[in-house]
């Protein structure tokens, strides 16, 4: 018989990108005395790797626990980047509810559409929480009559449409049902998610139902599932059985040796778990994304949605420069496979397969994003290794046709720069659907656009745009081929020779494009130091020193002057590299070279094609 377990709220908070989530969830737990009154708390506590404090994103959801006046409400905080959709989607299966967090000045924003789109499908309340309506530009009421449209065009009940809204400044730690109300606390907010949110329903007395929503990872105790328990109860030292939904086959014997819960930051050991309880289970080797424990005597799998394939792909390559092994740690191809598999243990949306080339990996992922963390992540823990431009992934239909992927590309830019935008995306087979003027001299744009069209493209929409142009994507599914796209109009410069820049030599060479090293820096031939001002490449001789004379001339000892390198990050360096270069990456440098590095082999190479 199907029970309410009252004191029991389980939440995942989603947003678009930036909307505050992270920092909403740092104050519920403030707020709800997790933290003690002297502890030293640093903001956005949830966002617990490095690259997410640096950035100011989520990749990886969060679990959390606050108690609240008795009740214990289960927190999820997700990511809001459409590379890390795959986690929003899974995480909602472990909750009864969502808080829906929206900027009071930008409104409801792609990615706003896209989470609230699939919360909407499983049927979960919604409670809106318009925040940062501290800002001295917000619009909360307008803000709120575009949430009920975006409610409206996603076809939502009349129920879901009643759903309660709430003022919040998570910076300043109050909400509000009102905007006249007095703002001190969250309490309006903790009140909203006990009344609306229902308590997580299940059967008490029929046989254990526990389905695996996300992994954690720990270097001791390995794989750690995290999962809801839907039906029964679990126990420490039983007896269970791991099947799938997707793998009618999978049927495994495990055992339950650890068993936690949340509480705050921490995970709480505990000796069982009943119904609407998140826990985490850890000991069981292989477990999986979408497998159920359940009791042995009746094993029945509970239906979950499968994860989002991946759209676009980078060979990860052992370094054979001549300058390789001398700055990382891990540098052979054992190493590379070892920290690639590895990754698989957290990561659901990555797939890495084994190439011809024994020193080559494929990897494939949601973004390059998504692609890019995995490269620093390594980069920082000492691995040395190249990458090839990110390439997107082409599926066949039933006729044999190629099909590409396609994204809607959304862009908010101002007024005087729609023209460029609209040209450059053109030029990429973007199509333009939509165009609309937004506050504060904004234009909104709307685009469809494969997703090949978008590599690259980011750095150059910044300078565009000064800086002031947001795009968001969203992928929208596969579609017959658009056709080539040209990535670069502009050659490289490349070095002739090794052996470490001169002044000299690089004066000379600043005349024919931007360079990317300044004098003192160790190059070798076939290694990429600029970008030419034309379209072919140019080799040059950076290391060429001046030839003393006997004779002095009057301008001789004038010094000369170099312009400052472009020193590329590790984004901008993705962007710029075209199909025939490597990014090659290592904890101290960033050099990007050609794939071939012989200058006759190269000329006889680019002449085949």
């Amino acid at each position: 018989m199907k029970m309410k377990r009252e004191d029991i709220r389980n939440i995942a908070i989603i947003a678009h990108v930036d909307h505050g989530k992270t920092t909403l969830v740092d104050e519920l737990l403030k707020q709800s005395g997790v933290f003690r009154a002297n502890q030293d708390i640093q903001e956005r506590v949830m966002d617990s790797n490095d690259i997410e404090r640096e950035r100011g994103i989520t990749i990886l959801s969060k679990n959390t626990a606050v108690i609240y006046k008795d009740t214990k409400i289960n927190i999820i905080d997700t990511p809001g980047h459409a590379d890390f959709g795959g986690e929003v989607e899974r995480v909602l299966k472990m909750v009864d509810g969502v808080v829906l967090v929206v900027d009071a000045f930008e409104g409801a924003m792609p990615q706003t559409k896209f989470v609230l789109m699939k919360a909407l499908d499983l049927n979960l309340p919604v409670i809106v929480c318009i925040n940062k309506i501290d800002r001295p530009e917000a619009r909360p009421d307008d803000v709120i009559d575009e949430v009920l449209e975006l409610f409206m065009d996603l076809d939502a009940s009349d129920e879901q449409l009643d759903c309660p809204f709430i003022y919040a400044s998570a910076k300043n730690g109050y909400a509000v049902r009102d905007l006249n109300d007095e703002k001190k606390d969250m309490v309006a907010l903790f009140e909203t998610i006990i009344d609306y949110i229902p308590a997580p329903t299940g059967d008490p007395d029929a046989n254990t139902q526990v389905l695996i929503s996300t992994i954690d990872y720990n270097e001791y105790v390995g794989r750690i599932g995290v999962g809801k328990v839907d039906n029964g109860c679990l126990k420490i030292n039983q007896d269970a059985i791991v099947v799938n939904a997707h793998e009618p086959e999978k049927q495994k014997k495990v055992r339950i040796n650890k068993l936690y819960e949340f509480d705050g930051l921490n995970k709480v050991d505990v000796k069982e778990a009943k119904i609407g309880s998140i826990v985490a289970i850890s000991g069981i080797a292989d477990i999986h994304i979408g497998d159920t424990i359940c009791a042995p005597e009746n094993p029945e799998a509970i239906p979950f949605q499968k994860i989002s394939e991946p759209t676009i792909s980078m060979n990860f390559i052992v370094n054979d420069s001549p300058l390789a092994g001398q700055e990382g740690k891990f540098v052979t191809s054992r190493h590379i496979r070892d920290r690639l598999l590895k990754e698989l243990n957290t990561d659901v949306s990555l797939r890495v397969e084994e190439t011809e080339n024994a020193d080559s990996y494929k990897v494939s992922g949601r973004g390059e994003l998504h692609l890019s963390v995995l490269i620093e992540n390594m980069r920082r823990e000492g691995y040395e290794f190249a990458v090839s431009k990110a390439e997107v992934l082409y599926h066949t239909n039933e006729n044999g046709k190629k099909l590409e992927p396609m994204e809607t590309a959304y862009v908010d830019v101002p007024d005087e720069f729609t023209g460029v935008v609209i040209e450059k995306l053109s030029q990429r087979k973007g199509e333009l659907q939509n165009m609309g003027s937004i506050s504060g001299g904004y234009t909104r744009l709307e685009f469809k656009i494969p997703s090949r069209g978008l590599i690259g493209y980011r750095g150059e929409f910044l300078t565009d745009t000064k800086g002031n142009g947001i795009i968001n994507t969203i992928f929208e599914g596969y579609e017959p081929c658009r056709g080539e796209i040209q990535y670069r109009k502009l050659g490289s410069l490349i070095a002739f020779e090794s052996g470490e820049s001169v002044t000299y030599g690089l004066f000379s060479a600043q005349e024919r494009g931007a360079l990317f090293i300044g004098a003192g820096e160790r190059v070798y031939s076939g290694m990429v130091i600029g970008q030419c001002s034309r379209a072919e490449d140019i080799e040059l001789n950076v290391c060429k020193k001046k030839h003393l004379t006997n004779t002095r001339s009057s301008s001789a000892d004038e010094a000369l002057t170099l312009t400052p390198p472009r020193i590329l990050s590790l984004e901008q360096a993705l962007d710029f590299i075209d199909t025939d270069e490597l990014l090659e990456v290592t904890p101290e440098s960033l050099r990007i070279r050609k794939k071939i590095l012989d200058p006759t082999m190269r000329k006889r190479a680019s002449m085949k094609k």
